[in-house]
């Protein structure tokens, strides 16, 4: 139980720390990666739903057993991002240093995965019990 603590309000603090900033950094990021952001709409919608996200992961840190059920999209959040990133690699569209910010998501997301397996068993557990 204290592994799937520390893993979502881990995942949910760094998130938090890392997507913060990118409210402020629109025009920054479309001069250091040409060309600029045509799409403002698109752009802080990602990041509202993102830093939704992160508000779950941090609720599931606090009652994971009673959450369980939320790893799943919570898992799935995880891994979109990435394989779009190998998609892109893989045709030519994006560099490979441009894949990095992606780490973090396979790391999260496979912890993720181990955390709703070894809540399993306690689950299992708990109604036994009932």
């Amino acid at each position: 139980m204290k592994f799937a603590r520390i893993v979502f309000t881990g995942a949910g603090i760094w998130g938090l720390l890392v997507l913060t900033p990118l409210y402020f950094m629109f025009d920054p990021i479309g001069q250091q990666y040409p060309p600029p952001i045509t799409h403002p709409d698109f752009y802080y919608g990602f990041l509202a739903v993102t830093i939704s996200w992160q508000i779950a992961f941090l609720m599931i840190g606090r009652q994971p057993l009673r959450l369980r059920i939320m790893m799943i999209p919570a898992i799935l959040e995880k891994f979109p991002y990435v394989i779009t990133l190998v998609v892109l690699y893989a045709r030519g569209r994006i560099a490979a240093g441009q894949m990095l910010p992606g780490l973090p998501d396979v790391i999260l997301g496979c912890l993720f995965i181990a955390v709703f397996v070894r809540t399993r068993h306690v689950e299992v557990s708990l109604r036994a019990v009932a």
